[in-house]
């Protein structure tokens, strides 16, 4: 297994594109005027606290308040709020809490207005992008993460990634940690912390004190609202999260970025410095040259295909994303449709674990597989899509298939949803629109796959636009068909037909079914 980073820049956004053998299965848009990502910590100003709700509303300096509901607050939130004031009014120098007296834990089942009042400043992280029409949802438990270990400022406690499961390992890594720990802070060791040695992961804590020294310089001169910690640049906190000794190649299209990723990988795996190439060409842009333009038109629009014939239907509504599973022109005999079934579901499985990365759905996700009576099958297919989707960085749930094939989902969202359109103007009808062309020469090729296999000759009737792009060049797509399949298929441009209408026929004149 493969991982490549591809990064896109323009002068309005970043674009970062994470392929898995080729295959794109995350997409990141970071753009210049985002001013709230998740991680960013600011000094806020109370709104207002509702007793009602169990929470604050806060000004951090965006058009919608943030909100803060009590769970949120960290039981330390009257040591943080001390501090702020020390440190504000220049009373307290000394940023590594080494002396500072920490102050009575909050009730966890307290009342908001009894902790917070109105005007009052707070430091809090942004835990979810401002989504649709809601503010950022904020926490005021604050957290630096590291390439190793997060850093959590006012707390004392020590925990270990749950996905570590060696026990041996956890008590190796925790004495460790417990060692070198400075006093006021909590750590949290993260999974690619496994088998890491103390100097690695010292070198970590300390860039993350670092971080938090620099940020307390800021406070006495701070604006309420503002920043006053940034989190990494997208390309940097992406490789953070998910770079691993798989990852093969990052290639960016921009200097200034190509520098600073390599500067940031050299901090944190020097042996993979060599893999971040700068990528110059005058002809190709760099989401051509790895496929990514054609994969992000074949991959967002309301229907996916996928291999073998099959098909998702993916619907979004406002209360949930629902994703139908179809065969398509699949064989459906009796004595086979169980085997068929498991087939395409096990194909569509893969693809919505891919699919919910790349658009970052959230909330309840409810999958219509297709339906299967043995139960074996059912426990095959549940067990298949939870290894699909271990991968996945968001928090997430799966509920074993209902008797219907019903499959329920819930998926952390924390920024808002990839939503690309796949969708272009019509060129035979002013107001309307189509698919993008790319889909139906997907389309196309789909259904030949499944025709030449019973037809010896296949006569394709399109538009002369469509005719032209499948004929010419070199080698053109009609000769990889041949090469395929060992099969001619003639071409005819029809001028009557829509710029996507597309039929084919026999070599005597009939239609065969599409």
């Amino acid at each position: 297994m493969n991982k490549e980073l591809i990064i896109r820049s323009s002068s309005e956004a970043v674009d970062f594109a994470l392929l898995k053998d080729g295959k794109l299965i995350e997409l990141h848009k970071e753009e210049e005027k985002s001013n709230f990502q998740v991680g960013d910590i600011f000094i806020a100003k109370i709104r207002k606290p509702v007793a009602g709700l169990n929470a604050a509303f806060v000004n951090v300096g965006f058009e919608k308040d943030a909100f803060l509901h009590y769970h949120d607050l960290g039981p330390n939130l009257a040591s943080q709020l001390k501090f702020i004031k020390l440190v504000s009014a220049g009373k307290l120098k000394d940023f590594s809490l080494k002396t500072f007296q920490f102050e009575k834990e909050i009730d966890k089942d307290g009342i908001i207005t009894d902790i917070l009042s109105a005007n009052q400043s707070v430091l809090v992280q942004v835990v979810k992008e401002p989504i649709s029409t809601k503010g950022p949802r904020i926490s005021a438990e604050l957290s630096l993460a590291g390439r190793f270990i997060v850093l959590v400022p006012f707390s004392d406690r020590v925990s270990i990634s749950q996905k570590i499961e060696d026990k041996k390992e956890k008590d190796r890594l925790k004495k460790l940690v417990l060692s070198i720990k400075p006093k006021g802070f909590g750590v949290i060791v993260r999974t690619v912390a496994e088998g890491k040695n103390v100097a690695e992961l010292e070198k970590d804590l300390q860039n993350l004190l670092g971080r938090w020294t620099a940020m307390c310089k800021k406070l006495p001169t701070a604006h309420h609202p503002s920043k006053v910690l940034g989190e990494l640049n997208r390309a940097s906190s992406i490789l953070r999260d998910v770079f691993n000794d798989t990852f093969s190649g990052i290639q960016i299209d921009d200097e200034e970025l190509y520098h600073q990723t390599k500067e940031y990988l050299q901090e944190i795996a020097p042996s993979k410095q060599s893999i971040v190439k700068f990528y110059q060409s005058n002809d190709t842009p760099i989401f051509e040259k790895y496929n990514i333009e054609r994969q992000i038109k074949t991959s967002f629009g309301r229907t996916v295909s996928m291999s073998k014939g099959a098909y998702l239907i993916i619907e979004h509504t406002e209360a949930l994303h629902v994703i139908d599973v179809n065969s398509g022109n699949r064989s459906n005999k009796a004595t086979n449709q169980e085997d068929t079934a498991m087939e395409v579901n096990m194909i569509a499985a893969a693809e919505i674990a891919r699919q919910l990365r790349l658009r970052d759905m959230g909330g309840i996700i409810v999958v219509d597989f297709i339906d299967m009576s043995n139960p074996e099958n059912r426990k095959v297919l549940f067990d298949f899509l939870r290894e699909e989707m271990s991968d996945d960085k968001a928090k997430h749930k799966i509920l074993p298939p209902s008797k219907f094939g019903l499959v329920q989902i819930t998926r952390q969202r924390v920024r808002p949803e990839v939503n690309i359109k796949t969708r272009e103007e019509d060129p035979n009808n002013e107001n309307g629109e189509i698919e993008a062309p790319i889909l139906i020469i997907d389309r196309i090729k789909s259904d030949l796959d499944r025709l030449l296999k019973t037809h010896k000759n296949v006569v394709l009737n399109v538009h002369p636009f469509v005719a032209a792009y499948l004929s010419q060049g070199f080698p053109s797509l009609r000769s990889k068909w041949f090469f395929e399949h060992k099969k001619w298929v003639k071409i005819i441009p029809r001028d009557a037909y829509t710029y996507l209408e597309y039929h084919f026929y026999d070599k005597k004149g009939n239609v065969i079914s599409e």
